[in-house]
């Protein structure tokens, strides 16, 4: 998959904001950051276990909104599939967008109630990442995420789109 723009996005939450970032990249041979991005979010909902979304979403859609690229994806640090088909945060950003930008969500702990994903082992690491999707083939996302650069577990857009939002 190269010649793919994709903007990745995190959101890390302080005391009284939550600060919430995207890094828009090209992947080509290697990945190069073409723009990075963030709001500060003064009023934040509270945290529903199973209903994460309402949260982060409106972070996400908030930086989205300032990206002046045209990206082809978007990943997210979320599962996308909840039990029974019931939407996680990437799907339902999905949905916001109008189901028009695929969205791959890369999450580094299990979450229980998750279905639809696959485990991705990157370097010498013993962990997973749990890796799913919508809008593009899982077996495609899981690829992608596994071949993106950097050596350990965690590529080295979502570290830095991390390091960003908690700076």
């Amino acid at each position: 998959m190269k010649g793919i723009t994709a903007a990745c996005f995190d959101v890390y939450y302080h005391e009284d904001y939550a600060k919430s970032c995207c890094v828009v990249f090209k992947k080509e041979e290697g990945e190069g950051v073409l723009s990075d991005y963030s709001v500060i979010v003064r009023e934040v909902e509270e945290y529903i276990p199973g209903q994460f979304y309402k949260r982060e979403l409106p972070c996400i859609l908030n930086v989205f909104n300032k990206v002046k690229e045209d990206v082809d994806l978007l990943i997210t640090d979320s599962f996308v599939w909840l039990n029974n088909g019931k939407k996680g945060l990437g799907a339902h950003l999905y949905k916001a967008l109008n189901y028009k930008i695929p969205v791959i969500g890369v999450a580094k702990t299990h979450f229980k109630d998750a279905e639809n994903y696959e485990e991705v082992y990157r370097g010498e690491s013993h962990s997973p990442l749990y890796v799913s999707s919508v809008g593009i083939d899982l077996k495609t996302a899981s690829e992608f995420i596994k071949n993106l650069d950097g050596e350990n577990r965690i590529p080295w857009v979502l570290k830095l789109v991390d390091k960003l939002s908690r700076q």
